[in-house]
């Protein structure tokens, strides 16, 4: 291997993103960014690292196992890169803003790095962008978060997409009102969640029918919610599913076309959720675009959130047009560049004199050539 294919060489999961996918991505992360910051969320900016426990408190303790820990030469303390944002933006809300009025609307965008990727997300470091509303127990909270989801996909060009709903805490209260002992009630939950339908048969008379009339509950709200409200639940399920009914109510009423699923034994990804949570996903598109929903922070506070994957939204979205780009012989006036440049013209100015502008302006990709006082397309 020589030096040159040597140095070019990074570890798996990790890459280099080159142009045009890397304006690509700082563009559709700013439009996120503008939609949060026009719906009241105010942005915050965590640090890439920060002592190891206080990453892993909280919703942070799910993705321990991921982390990339370093020993700081400074305090002589672990410290952790963070994996997720939301444990950090949970901190914040605990800490530096825990006075202020709430609810509290927090929105942020950066990159995270775990250890290892996904079956769906091999990508080991990756961009994030997601809010957080902090200190309402309203289910309009919850209804606010995926219009706001909803919003901010079709701002960067995602047409067709869908929310599929979960209920993650809906088994575990189940199994907990008729008495299911916490190691079967797992068992029942794994079970569930892969869709294993021909395990359900060794839960007993009592818990088997309830995990097979969740699986066939799954699919488009509607017809969803109609199966789900006819299975005979124990009074804190009801209630739940009572809940998810009002919410989905509430998104029906508000955004007529927006799609909505329903799966409510869908629980990996959702381990710290305490309440409704949600998944998008978008047509012929690896991964998911992104995923929220309730959690508590460690004061026992209320929150819920989501978190948008820019890798995903860019394989969802539709490819930007190429931009205006004019060459500008060596000598152009500074002032003609500033007024191409006000007009929306990125500019590409020659460095020295050449006999072949037309040639060197289609070397630097442009498509036009500025003469006799304007851009004019080459031929």
């Amino acid at each position: 291997m020589n030096s040159y294919s040597e140095k070019g060489l990074l570890p798996a999961g990790l890459a280099d993103m080159l142009p045009p996918a890397a304006a690509a991505e700082a563009e559709l992360s700013e439009n996120l960014m503008q939609v949060f910051k026009l719906n009241g969320y105010l942005r915050v900016k965590p640090p890439l690292i920060e002592f190891e426990e206080h990453l892993l408190e909280g919703a942070g303790e799910a993705l321990s196992a991921k982390m990339f820990r370093v020993m700081d030469p400074v305090s002589h303390r672990m410290m952790g890169i963070r994996t997720d944002i939301t444990p950090q933006v949970a901190r914040i809300a605990t800490t530096r803003l825990k006075q202020d009025p709430r609810p509290l609307r927090l929105s942020y965008a950066g990159q995270v790095l775990r250890v290892y990727g996904g079956q769906l997300r091999p990508e080991r470091q990756f961009a994030q962008a997601g809010v957080e509303l902090i200190g309402s127990e309203e289910i309009s909270a919850d209804a606010e978060l995926i219009l706001l989801a909803a919003e901010a996909v079709e701002k960067v060009g995602i047409k067709r997409f869908s929310i599929d709903l979960t209920l993650p805490t809906l088994l575990p209260t189940i199994c907990d009102e008729i008495g299911i002992d916490e190691e079967t009630a797992a068992e029942a939950r794994d079970a569930l969640d892969q869709k294993d339908a021909a395990a359900f048969e060794a839960f007993g008379e009592t818990l088997s029918p309830i995990l097979k009339a969740l699986l066939d509950a799954a699919g488009p709200a509607a017809p969803a919610l109609t199966r789900l409200e006819k299975i005979a639940l124990p009074a804190k399920a009801t209630e739940q599913v009572a809940h998810l009914r009002e919410l989905v109510t509430m998104l029906e009423v508000a955004a007529p076309n927006l799609v909505l699923t329903i799966d409510p034994g869908e629980y990996r990804g959702f381990e710290y959720q305490t309440g409704i949570s949600f998944t998008i996903f978008a047509h012929n598109v690896r991964g998911e675009l992104g995923r929220g929903g309730r959690y508590h922070l460690l004061d026992g506070e209320c929150a819920t959130g989501f978190t948008l994957f820019m890798d995903s939204l860019l394989r969802a979205a539709p490819k930007r047009k190429s931009s205006k780009k004019v060459y500008l012989p060596f000598g152009t006036d500074r002032q003609a560049a500033m007024d191409l440049k006000a007009d929306g013209w990125i500019i590409i100015p020659g460095l020295t004199e050449v006999l072949d502008h037309a040639g060197e302006a289609r070397k630097a990709g442009c498509s036009h050539i500025f003469s006799n006082g304007s851009a004019n397309a080459l031929s």
